[in-house]
C-alpha cells in the first residue's frame, strides 16, 4: 500500500507542476498578494511522499482530488485552486528549504497541509514573518492552537494531542482503576504533548504511568524500548508512536509474550490499514480491543455505507484518484480539511489576500462538513485556537474500528 501511495504522490508532483506553471501564467490584478492571479489560487505544502512516514502522504493525496472536484465545478469566488506538494520525508531539515521554495520561488499564497509536528515547527517562525498562511497544518501539537497569539498567521485542524491523551487518561481512569500503564512515545513535541495530555487525564486515579519509553523519529527499532516497558510490571500499554514503530512495537510485545489488559493506539497510527498490518493476518491478538479516538468518518465503517458524504468521498476518488487505496481514512481527512479550506476562502470573498483569510480563521464557525462525525465542527473564536475539540472514543475489534460512547469535548491547552 505504501508503495501504491508513493507513486501516486511522485506522479501528482509532477502533475502539479505543469498546473503551477499554468497558474503563474495568469494575470495578477495590481496589489494582489503572491500565489493569486485573476483565477488562480496557488498553495503549497511538503509531506512525506517517501520514507518511514510515507502513508501520511495520502492525506495530500485526499486534498488534491477534493481540490480537482471543486475546481471541475467552477472553483472558489471565481478562482480554480492549484496544489504543489513536495517531499520533505518527514525530515524538518529537509522542509525548511523546501518551504522556501514554495514561497520564494514558486511564490504560493498559502501553505497548506502540511504533515508533522517537528516540520512544521521549523517553518513556522519563517512564514510569520513573512505573512505567509500556515494553513492548517497536518498535527495535532499542542503549541499551534496554543500560541497563537505569537504566531497569527499559523492555524491547526485536528484534536490537539494533549486533547487526544487526556480523553484516553479519563478512560482509563473510569474503566481501569488502578491501572499500570507503560507508554511508548515518539521523542519531541508529539510524543510529548501525548504523555502530558495523558498524565493530565489520570490526575485524582488510582491509575498511573509507571513506564515511559521515548524512541526518535529516525530510529528504525523500539525492541529495546518494548522490553523496558514490558519489565516494568505495566498491566496497559499507550502506543503514541507513528504508524511503522507501532506496528512494530505490536510486534515485539506479542512476541515477548506480553499480554497488557488495556493498549491505547493514538490516532496518528490507528488507520485501518496500520491495524490490519500490526494484527499480522491476525496471529497478533493484542491488536484487538485497542482504544484509539476518531473525528472523521472511517470508510471502512459500514454504518457510512449510504451517508452522503462517504459517498462523495469515494466518487470524487474514482474519478480523480482513481489508483488510491479507499480504505485509507488519511484520504477522508485530506479530504476534511480541503472542504474546511474552501469554505474559509468562499466566506473571504472575491477580495482574498492573505491578511483577510488569516482574520477570517480568527473567529470561524464551519458545521456540515461531510468527512467529519456528526456534530463535530471546525470552530475558532479568538482565543480559542484549536479548530477541532471533540472526538469520539474507538476500539478495534474483528478486524474494524467500532466507536462507542457518546462525544468527549476538550478546551483548554
Amino acid at each position: 500500500m505504501h508503495r501504491r501511495l508513493t507513486l501516486t504522490l511522485v506522479a501528482l508532483a509532477a502533475s502539479l507542476a505543469i498546473g503551477v506553471t499554468a497558474a503563474m501564467a495568469g494575470t495578477a490584478r495590481g496589489g494582489d498578494d503572491p500565489g493569486l492571479t485573476t483565477k488562480t489560487i496557488l498553495l503549497g505544502g511538503t509531506a512525506p511522499l517517501t520514507g518511514s512516514a510515507s502513508s501520511y502522504a495520502a492525506a495530500a493525496t485526499g486534498a488534491e482530488a477534493y481540490f480537482r472536484y471543486v475546481n471541475a465545478r467552477g472553483g472558489v469566488n471565481g478562482r480554480t485552486i492549484a496544489y504543489r506538494v513536495l517531499d520533505d520525508a518527514y525530515n524538518p531539515a529537509q522542509t525548511l528549504p523546501l518551504t522556501r521554495q514554495l514561497v520564494e520561488q514558486d511564490k504560493v499564497f498559502a501553505l497548506f497541509n502540511a504533515v508533522g509536528t517537528e516540520t512544521n515547527l521549523a517553518v513556522r517562525s519563517y512564514l510569520n514573518s513573512s505573512k505567509v498562511p500556515q494553513l492548517f497544518v497536518a498535527s495535532g501539537g499542542t503549541t499551534f492552537g496554543r500560541d497563537y497569539a505569537q504566531y497569527p498567521y499559523t492555524i491547526g485542524f485536528q484534536p490537539s494531542y494533549q486533547a487526544e491523551g487526556w480523553v484516553y487518561g479519563k478512560y482509563l481512569a473510569r474503566t481501569a482503576a488502578g491501572a499500570a500503564i507503560a507508554v511508548l512515545f515518539q521523542n519531541d513535541d508529539y510524543g510529548k504533548d501525548m504523555l502530558i495530555g495523558l498524565k493530565r487525564g489520570l490526575q485524582r486515579s488510582r491509575a498511573k504511568v509507571v513506564a515511559a519509553q521515548p524512541y526518535d523519529a529516525t530510529d528504525t527499532d523500539v525492541s529495546a524500548q518494548v522490553a523496558k516497558l514490558k519489565a516494568s510490571g505495566a498491566d496497559s500499554l499507550a502506543l503514541f508512536a507513528t504508524p511503522a514503530a507501532a506496528i512494530q512495537a505490536y510486534g515485539v510485545a506479542h512476541r515477548l509474550g506480553w499480554k497488557p489488559k488495556h493498549v491505547v493506539e493514538n490516532s496518528v497510527a490507528s488507520s485501518a490499514p496500520t491495524m490490519t498490518a500490526a494484527s499480522d493476518n491476525g496471529k497478533n491478538r493484542l491488536v484487538n480491543g485497542a482504544i484509539s479516538i476518531a473525528f472523521l468518518k472511517d470508510p471502512n465503517d459500514p454504518q457510512w455505507s449510504k451517508d452522503a458524504g462517504m459517498q462523495l468521498f469515494h466518487t470524487i476518488l474514482n474519478r480523480y484518484a482513481p489508483s488510491a487505496n479507499q480504505a485509507d481514512p488519511m484520504l477522508v481527512y485530506g479530504m476534511a480539511v480541503a472542504w474546511t479550506t474552501v469554505e474559509a476562502i468562499r466566506r473571504v470573498g472575491s477580495k482574498l489576500t492573505r491578511a483577510a483569510l488569516v482574520k477570517e480563521l480568527d473567529t470561524f464557525t464551519a458545521t456540515g462538513n461531510p468527512f467529519l462525525l456528526p456534530g463535530i465542527a471546525v470552530k475558532t473564536a479568538g482565543r480559542d485556537h484549536f479548530p477541532i475539540e471533540q472526538m469520539l472514543l474507538q476500539r478495534w475489534q474483528n478486524g474494524a474500528w467500532k466507536q462507542f460512547g457518546g462525544l468527549w469535548s476538550y478546551r483548554g491547552t
